[in-house]
């Protein structure tokens, strides 16, 4: 079983018009629906938008469905100047941006008392993910690298110099690091993927709107064939 995870309705909507053998469980107000997809079992659910939302989100996927892997998909803002409008992220690892406790001797980033700064993607997943886009979406470039997360919207080309200067970060978005967190405590595997929207600088507020369909045109398609390959 796996899970898929969307934070907007509009990144899961065009996934679930493509499923069979519907049920529908609501829970923690959001809608698990559970059937197939290319053959294969999922559970497809809208998270809502933000770290916590995204983490209570893949518990109950855990719990309730006992997913074997989830894949979270969405948008994000381009960190690296070699990723485009409508590229697409796959996530090597990924970790808490806002995540502060440097007070403490921890490094920028880590949660204090866990034992790694960042949470490792899947490489099976990961290497699936790239070879299927390659073939579904010919007309962008897939990247492979880290994803940085945190509860806001970056817009600020000085706030994206420090994410690149501390992280090395690919891109920058708010539910993925929440998830790889709660898939790394309970051992399941897990891959965050984000089709770029904006540049998540000065710009991101005039190209997030209008390049925001096309990010998640690519990003289904890149589920879909992902389904018909697992």
């Amino acid at each position: 079983m796996l899970g898929i995870i969307g934070a907007m309705d509009e990144e899961v909507e065009k996934v679930k018009e493509q499923m069979q053998e519907i049920t529908v469980m609501s829970k923690a107000s959001m809608d698990f629906y559970n059937g197939t997809l290319g053959g294969h079992p999922v559970v497809v659910v809208r998270s809502g938008i933000g770290k916590v939302n995204a983490a209570i989100c893949a518990q109950i996927l855990v719990d309730e469905y006992h997913v074997d892997s989830i894949i979270n998909t969405g948008i994000a803002g381009s960190l690296n100047p070699s990723i485009d409008i409508g590229d697409i992220v796959l996530s090597t690892d990924t970790l808490e941006h806002d995540m502060d406790a440097v007070a403490f001797g921890y490094p920028v980033g880590q949660i204090p008392r866990m034992d790694t700064l960042s949470f490792e993607a899947d490489e099976k997943l990961r290497s699936i993910a790239k070879s299927v886009c390659e073939k579904v979406n010919p007309e962008i470039k897939v990247f492979e690298g880290r994803i940085v997360s945190g509860d806001q919207f970056v817009s600020d080309k000085d706030k994206k110099r420090w994410l690149v200067e501390n992280f090395a970060g690919y891109c920058t978005e708010m539910e993925g690091a929440a998830i790889a967190h709660a898939a790394y405590l309970n051992k399941v595997p897990f891959l965050i993927i984000r089709a770029i929207s904006d540049k998540a600088d000065d710009s991101a507020s005039v190209d997030y709107p209008t390049f925001e369909s096309r990010a998640i045109e690519h990003s289904v398609r890149l589920i879909l064939g992902l389904c018909n390959q697992l």
